[in-house]
């Protein structure tokens, strides 16, 4: 199960999938994800693969494969 979550002023977005069912309700939410993903990282967040063992690697690109996908928005300081 695969699972995209982007944190923001407004709360979360989450979007999930099974990689394994391979139907057309996982592909749209692949595709969507994959979209939410791109558009954030192009607006300066940043994303994060969360490992099963809770352990965190800054990612570029998205995958659908990974279990869960952290965005964090650009920190804004002032």
């Amino acid at each position: 199960m695969g699972k995209l979550r982007v944190l923001n002023s407004m709360g979360h977005t989450e979007v999930a999938w099974d990689v394994k069912a391979g139907d057309q309700e996982t592909q749209a939410a692949v595709k969507e994800a994959e979209q939410i993903f791109q558009e954030a990282v192009a607006n300066s967040g940043m994303a994060f693969k969360v490992e099963a063992d809770g352990q965190t690697q800054r990612i570029r690109e998205f995958s659908p494969e990974a279990e869960q996908i952290i965005i964090v928005p650009r920190a804004v300081g002032g």
